[in-house]
């Protein structure tokens, strides 16, 4: 039984998506730190569901077994008072898998979780109630408005290029999550998160705020567009110039 559950539960949650279309099945990694992430989550579930399986298998077993239709009238089953080595064994296999999840996640937390100087380009991604900014070095902004009712603006980058991205809080917490380009980030105010991304081919990513944050946090999507180079520049350019632009005097009357 639980293992048709797993299977439907995984069948229906497959063919959803959830306010702002993010798939509840992890999507295929696009930028190194959601390749290792996604690794991590692997290395974790795949051990996780097996141990899940092999429990519920033997208490089902012992279920069946030793039920009690199946035994004479006033059985009453072997009384066991203690096993050193059993003990022991049940306790050190599950301290063994808590070490190992942890001691992996930490090697993850200083690999991709920990500032970076080397980067390409820099973005400032500020949260806001309810939506986000992101400013470019080259002084260009896009604004990401919070909706359900569309998509919102694309936070755009150049493929296989780094970019550092500094968050910040203008109000209060909010999380910028791309599920397929890295892990939750905090955008705290006073307080400047840090993470990056590098994705390695053009397309659109969806993503979106991860923290409770208010009436409308389930508005503040996230689209992240990643182009190539000579696509980026001239998307750049274009931006710019719009934003740069200056309304023109009307025309006197004639």
């Amino acid at each position: 039984m639980a293992l048709l559950g797993l299977v439907a539960a995984a069948f229906l949650l497959s063919s959803c998506d959830g306010l702002g279309g993010i798939s509840p099945i992890f999507p295929t990694p696009v930028s190194p730190n959601g390749q290792n992430i996604y690794d991590l989550y692997v290395a974790i579930s795949i051990p996780a569901i097996i141990i899940f399986l092999g429990v519920e298998a033997a208490l089902l077993w012992v279920v069946l077994r030793y039920r009690r239709s199946t035994q004479p009238a006033g059985y009453v089953p072997p009384q066991v008072h203690g096993h050193f080595w059993l003990e022991i064994a049940w306790t050190a296999a599950p301290l063994a898998v808590v070490l190992a999840i942890a001691g992996y996640s930490f090697v993850e937390l200083q690999r991709d979780f920990q500032p970076i100087s080397n980067q390409d380009m820099t973005v400032v991604v500020s949260g806001r109630q309810f939506g986000w900014d992101y400013r470019y070095e080259n002084g260009l902004v896009v604004h990401q408005e919070g909706t359900l009712v569309g998509d919102v603006t694309p936070f755009v980058v150049p493929v296989n290029t780094l970019v550092k991205l500094q968050f910040q809080g203008t109000d209060v917490i909010h999380s910028w999550w791309v599920p397929a380009i890295s892990g939750k980030t905090d955008a705290v105010p006073g307080y400047d998160n840090v993470s990056w991304l590098k994705i390695s081919q053009p397309g659109t990513w969806r993503g979106e705020c991860a923290e409770l944050c208010g009436a409308g946090h389930s508005t503040m999507q996230i689209i992240v567009q990643a182009m190539s180079q000579a696509d980026y520049q001239a998307w750049a350019q274009k931006q710019l110039a719009a934003q740069n632009a200056t309304p023109s005097p009307s025309a006197s009357p004639s």
